[in-house]
């Protein structure tokens, strides 16, 4: 097959001949470079691809870090508010132990007052 190829040729001058075979080169070396060039092109898609994709679990991996901190703060707001609660209560409580405790210290007075009275 490369012989009727090449039977076109047949009869021009050495000089045209010469300006074929520069111009045949020319083409082999551009289609060589257009491969070439295809290949990178399609190594850089593959890697913008993958970039991609990295920066897309990135996004899920940050909108699943933003919920559970969201979900923390909630939890220390209601554990902030559980603690202001129970130290309220313990303040009433040692209110009411203290409120007892002089009662307490009060009714000693009296049975000793009682107690001096009925020695008497």
């Amino acid at each position: 097959m490369s012989w009727a190829v090449e039977e076109w040729k047949e009869g021009l001058s050495p000089r045209v001949l010469q300006k074929i075979h520069e111009l045949e080169s020319q083409v082999d070396k551009l289609k060589k470079e257009r491969q070439q060039r295809q290949y990178q092109l399609e190594t850089l898609e593959a890697a913008l691809q993958k970039q991609k994709q990295k920066v897309e679990n990135e996004k899920n991996e940050s909108a699943i870090l933003k919920r559970e901190n969201q979900s923390l703060m909630e939890l220390c707001d209601n554990l902030e508010k559980a603690k202001q609660k129970i130290s309220h209560d313990l303040q009433i409580k040692e209110s009411q132990v203290n409120i007892q405790s002089g009662q307490l210290n009060s009714c000693k007075k009296d049975i000793e007052r009682l107690e001096q009275e009925l020695k008497r």
